[in-house]
């Protein structure tokens, strides 16, 4: 772990200033829309705008840099999120604010392509693994402290637009003097809906699923605490607990995966976090919001490392690469629908209606996992693969650098007992 960090520290440190500056801009948007009076509805479009930007530059940044390269598309994309940021303050509408979501959306998906891209090329078989670890750590840490970040100024004003500004133009010096040659660019052909469907439909409805509820929680937040009557304060600390209970959770859990039948353990984990939705429901208190928070965010971050693992489960090594675009469309179309749907639900049932759909998502997953259990029997522990730990913000160069570990994980297994 050490060796990896001290290789690649200016890269993870780059990486996590951008976490600090997109965490930020999305839980100040949904403070300031407040503010300035526009209504939940306006906001969960506002905020879809984010996930519908991100798919598609998923999809197009990889041409983007097979045609230019990785700096110009870096530098390019980066500069593009820095002036939307300082414009949301002077444009402050909603049809404004959604363009600048799906421009940031689709450049952070960008600048994320690249960026791990660079990563994954300093990375060696040995230490994948661990490189994946790291960056799932600066993600988190930077969303958790983007949050303690909205106390430092009014949200009324521009200074807290002009930080994430900062911070994100300053993150490019640590990448870009920290890379060396520019790293081959190959993306694997995606495998089809039908066929992934076909060999797990539990994954497949799952990564739909969860896409609902991530996005809920991270485009949605910081408008239900609004909508609630919370203070800055307990906004950010509302926030900053769904990302501290997924930090903790999910390596505990990885290592439960690995040692039971992973669709009861996705049955339970989704069990538990609906009882945390049920929980936001009920007790309207900032302790019971936070023990919401923290069940919800630590059970439904996980999630997704675990739909995936048990996918690899009935994946060929060679096809597991390529099953990452179909899981990452899927989970991108859930993500769209997810502000939308959760927006509609607040306008009518008012701030409880933020935990009524993430709940309902994850009593859905739990019970869909439970029908799975009696459509087949449960591979054998023996051919079940190390658990791979993936993160719903990343972007589609860590899930294929985390297939390819995992990949790499079954080989080796393979060897060993050969």
């Amino acid at each position: 772990m050490f060796q990896v960090l001290g290789s690649a520290w200016a890269l993870l440190l780059g990486l996590c200033l951008l976490m600090v500056g997109n965490g930020l801009q999305g839980s100040l948007l949904g403070v300031r829309g407040g503010i300035e009076g526009f209504s939940t509805f306006e906001m969960s479009i506002v905020m879809s705008g984010y996930f519908l930007g991100f798919l598609g530059g998923s999809r197009a940044a990889p041409e983007m840099i097979r045609r230019v390269g990785h700096v110009r598309v870096f530098a390019a994309l980066g500069s593009f999120i820095s002036a939307v940021l300082i414009l949301y303050p002077a444009f402050a509408h909603p049809v404004s604010w959604t363009i600048g979501r799906i421009i940031i959306g689709f450049c952070f998906s960008g600048v994320y392509v690249t960026a791990e891209s660079w990563l994954n090329a300093a990375a060696t078989n040995e230490n994948r693994g661990k490189a994946l670890s790291l960056y799932m750590i600066v993600q988190m840490i930077g969303i958790i402290a983007a949050q303690g970040l909205l106390l430092v100024g009014d949200p009324s004003g521009f200074i807290l637009f002009i930080i994430p500004s900062v911070l994100v133009s300053i993150s490019f010096a640590p990448i870009l003097l920290s890379v060396s040659p520019t790293p081959a660019f190959d993306r694997t052909q995606p495998m089809s809906l039908r066929r992934l469907y076909h060999i797990s439909p539990l994954s497949c409805v799952g990564v739909f699923l969860l896409g609902g509820a991530f996005s809920a929680q991270f485009g949605m937040a910081a408008v239900y605490g609004s909508q609630a009557g919370l203070s800055i304060k307990e906004i950010s600390i509302f926030i900053a607990t769904f990302y501290i209970g997924a930090t903790l959770a999910q390596y505990p859990l990885g290592w439960l995966s690995d040692r039971m039948d992973r669709r009861q353990l996705i049955m339970i984990v989704a069990l538990v976090g609906g009882v945390g939705a049920v929980i936001g429901m009920a007790l309207n208190t900032q302790t019971g919001l936070l023990v919401a928070a923290f069940l919800v965010g630590g059970m439904s971050n996980p999630l997704y490392s675990l739909l995936i693992s048990y996918a690899n489960d009935f994946l060929d090594s060679q096809d597991m690469a390529s099953a990452s675009g179909g899981m990452i469309f899927l989970n991108g179309l859930g993500a769209i629908s997810g502000p939308l749907a959760t927006g509609w639900i607040m306008t009518v049932l008012g701030p409880p209606g933020f935990w009524l759909f993430i709940g309902l998502l994850l009593f859905a997953l739990a019970g869909y996992a439970a029908y799975r259990m009696t459509r087949r029997a449960a591979p054998a522990r023996t051919e079940v693969g190390a658990f791979t730990p993936v993160l719903m913000s990343a972007g589609p160069v860590a899930f294929e650098a985390a297939q390819e570990w995992a990949i790499e994980a079954a080989e080796n297994e393979d060897s060993e007992q050969q």
